[in-house]
């Protein structure tokens, strides 16, 4: 049981609307994409972003949920893996699934950004890592959209 300061509740009920407008933006741009690899990497990060939502409901009930790093990291890095072996097969690339990934990826940003602040704000170390946790995953999707977009040419690094 967790004993949240006025600060903290206030900090994860932000995060919680900040992930549910991830889960409804992923499933909806999901429907909206034209590339088949797009829409399922759009769909298994509404997947992961529901179970953010769900962690942080249970955290603001008083509950910390017991996520272990190491089975999040494998569980991460084969879905990325798959996500970019999605990526070398041949499909078209429209300007509406570069819009999308534009405003997803502005989306990642802006959410792992407010977790690190989230997590400096948080007194429990347990609960610090359950929020780092997330915003590693969050990092991540960051990354799937960067590599998608860079391999179809929307995302040039000069």
């Amino acid at each position: 049981m967790i004993n949240l300061s006025q600060k903290e509740r206030m900090l994860l009920e932000d995060q919680k609307s900040h992930e549910d407008a991830c889960v409804k933006k992923y499933t909806k741009y999901a429907e909206e994409a034209n590339d088949p690899a797009l829409k399922q990497m759009f769909l298994n990060h509404a997947n992961k972003e529901q179970e953010h939502y769900n962690t942080l409901n249970q955290i603001l009930n008083g509950q910390l949920p017991n996520i272990t790093q190491e089975q999040g990291q494998q569980n991460q890095q084969s879905a990325s893996q798959n996500v970019m072996q999605s990526f070398t097969s041949e499909s078209s690339c429209s300007q509406k699934d570069a819009d999308l990934c534009k405003d997803l990826l502005m989306t990642e940003k802006y959410v792992s950004s407010t977790y690190n602040t989230t997590i400096f704000e948080c007194r429990d170390t347990n609960l610090r890592q359950i929020l780092n946790h997330i915003q590693k995953e969050e990092q991540q999707h960051g990354e799937d959209i960067f590599n998608y977009m860079q391999s179809k040419g929307m995302y040039n690094v000069q």
